[in-house]
């Protein structure tokens, strides 16, 4: 079992920035493919950014490209979601997910096996 905890969430006015962590605790993730998703209140839950570990590869939904930076710290076990230019299209609670497997599937949710808890974020206009 891999614990996840997110933290960095809160307000923020839109085009400022907010900085979100990932940490595992108990186990290294060097092996896995780390995930951000994210769920607006009334919507499904989506891809944000994913970061392999195997290959050191980066991919990013449409929406937040060229705004948002995943990055990870295997000496921490853990990993950032830099977000910059946020726009009020970005509230909603935000997950970080780690795939044991590294699938090539980064941005399909069914292929992670361990969720965070969530953090809030909420952008005001």
């Amino acid at each position: 079992q891999v614990q996840l905890v997110e933290s960095g969430g809160g307000l923020v006015q839109a085009g400022g920035s907010l900085r979100l962590s990932c940490a595992a605790p108990t186990r290294s993730l060097s092996a896995y493919t780390m995930g951000w998703f994210r769920q607006a209140p009334g919507k499904e839950r989506e891809f944000v950014a994913a970061f392999r570990w195997i290959d050191g590869r980066t991919a990013y939904a449409d929406s937040v490209q060229g705004r948002f930076t995943i990055s990870s710290d295997n000496a921490k076990n853990s990993g950032d979601l830099q977000m910059n230019s946020l726009k009020p299209e970005d509230t909603a609670v935000y997950y970080c997910a780690a795939d044991r497997t590294s699938s090539r599937r980064v941005g399909i949710l069914q292929e992670y096996d361990y969720w965070g808890q969530g953090t809030q974020v909420t952008v005001s206009s």
